[in-house]
């Protein structure tokens, strides 16, 4: 390596470690700005760092599952913590994909695999009920696809979420704000230059 790098030129070495350090400087600032650590979480407002998410936080808030459940209860596989991150990060850089390129839906529907993780999460908190009060049993999220059975949402199409609206319905929803990416020291110096 160091045989090499005598070979290459000065200059060419030092662009190189600049643009590099460019890069991961621009990728560390991206990371931080779209809050990425949170997304390791069971938070809730993690959700909502995506705009288009707020109704879906706003409605669960206020629904009957808000007080007892988190957004990962029921969107996320919980038969083990390996599937489980596997699962978030496969979905989510999905998520991103989508609203990075503005290509979200005017209302978000779930896909197949997350329809199957959201009906097993069902099944899994309600066994009791499903087995011993309404005896209705257990079907799978492939069974609701042929025919055999319908799926939980079928009937309970406003729980937990109630009713949904997308944002431009909806303009005034109530849901906390992500903090601002902005640290207290930039803040703090804007203000200064401010009141001058």
């Amino acid at each position: 390596m160091k045989k090499f790098l005598n070979n290459v030129p000065q200059r060419f070495v030092i662009l190189l470690f600049v643009m590099g350090g460019i890069i991961a400087g621009l990728g560390a600032y991206t990371v931080y700005v779209a809050r990425v650590h949170t997304y390791a979480t069971d938070d809730p407002s993690a959700c909502i760092n995506c705009h288009i998410m707020t109704p879906y936080y706003q409605s669960w808030m206020h629904s009957s599952h808000g007080n007892q459940t988190t957004c990962n209860d029921c969107h996320v596989p919980q038969d083990n913590m390996l599937n489980k991150y596997y699962f978030k990060a496969v979905d989510g850089l999905y998520h991103s994909a989508v609203f990075t390129f503005k290509a979200e839906p005017q209302v978000i529907r779930a896909r197949e695999a997350s329809s199957r993780v959201i009906m097993n999460n069902c099944i899994r908190c309600h066994t009791q009920l499903n087995t011993e009060f309404v005896n209705t049993g257990m079907i799978e999220y492939t069974q609701t696809q042929t025919g055999e059975g319908k799926a939980c949402w079928d009937c309970h199409r406003n729980v937990p979420h109630t009713v949904v609206s997308n944002t431009a319905s909806s303009p005034n929803v109530i849901a906390p704000m992500p903090a601002s990416p902005v640290p207290s020291w930039l803040k703090n110096m804007i203000n200064t230059k401010n009141n001058e």
